[in-house]
């Protein structure tokens, strides 16, 4: 065929036909992800993306779950038993998660639509979650201190290192009392 044959366009048996709809990231990787969770951790992928309105913002921000444990069944004739959720969560924030424990429970159970949780087990570590701290804005300067940090600053050509250092100088100069000449 010639380079401008318009044939070579054509779909063929060869090249698989596009479905015309851009599809998620996360819907390919909740396909891939989703039986690999269940079985190493025994739980869904939806829980862990439902996790912070699950249980609430102020846990959700620093708790984290790991792992569903089940009991062994002796045999196949043996009822259900719900699980243990163990759970991450940040140090001393621990003790806070603990007292609401029981209405976690509740909220889990609601969601997966039966008792699938009897407990949950808490695992003291890092969780990282959430956006990251708010940063503090600088404090105001008086305006002598103000006029010394432009001229310090003015010469600098780089527009983003000026403002980082304006915001460091802002920083510094509100710290110590002023010069005395």
């Amino acid at each position: 065929m010639a380079d401008d044959d318009p044939r070579k366009f054509a779909p063929s048996a060869s090249r698989p036909q596009r479905r015309g709809r851009a599809v998620a990231v996360a819907e390919l990787a909740g396909k891939v992800l989703a039986p690999v969770i269940a079985r190493r951790a025994g739980m869904t992928v939806d829980l862990l993306a439902a996790w912070r309105d699950v249980v609430g913002a102020p846990h959700g921000d620093y708790t984290r779950p790991e792992r569903i444990a089940w009991p062994r069944r002796a045999s196949d004739d043996d009822p259900f038993e719900p699980g243990t959720l163990i759970v991450a969560c940040d140090g001393a924030r621990a003790v806070l998660f603990q007292h609401e424990l029981d209405q976690c429970v509740e909220r889990i159970n609601t969601f997966f639509g039966f008792t699938a949780i009897a407990r949950i087990r808490i695992v003291q570590k890092p969780v990282r979650a959430g956006p990251p701290p708010h940063r503090r804005q600088p404090p105001e300067l008086e305006p002598e201190a103000r006029a010394r940090l432009a001229a310090i600053v003015e010469r600098i050509e780089d527009e983003e290192l000026r403002a980082r250092l304006e915001r460091l100088g802002r920083g510094v100069f509100a710290g110590r009392p002023p010069r005395q000449p």
